[in-house]
């Protein structure tokens, strides 16, 4: 039986500039980019995508999370339209 492993991150930085149009700044890795005033951060084992608005160095505001199901690009998709909407 052959097992297949799939790492989110792998693609996490590369999937963020292709859906939301900018080269985001890596925080932590490959794990957290920030594109404008948001934090996009992968959690749990890259199962949640947690969307934080940075208003300083100290201070985060957690908005939502957004759970990954398969391809990161589609829980990318949905936290776009979650920050559009908000």
């Amino acid at each position: 039986m052959k097992k297949t492993f799939v790492d989110q991150a792998a693609d996490f930085v590369l999937a963020v500039e292709r859906v939301f149009g900018v080269r985001p700044r890596v925080l932590d890795g490959s794990r957290a980019v920030l594109v404008g005033d948001v934090k996009l951060s992968l959690e749990a084992g890259e199962r949640e995508l947690w969307l934080v608005r940075m208003h300083s160095s100290a201070l985060e505001e957690w908005l939502t999370m957004v759970e990954v199901r398969g391809d990161i690009e589609v829980a990318l998709l949905e936290a776009k339209k979650r920050l559009e909407d908000a």
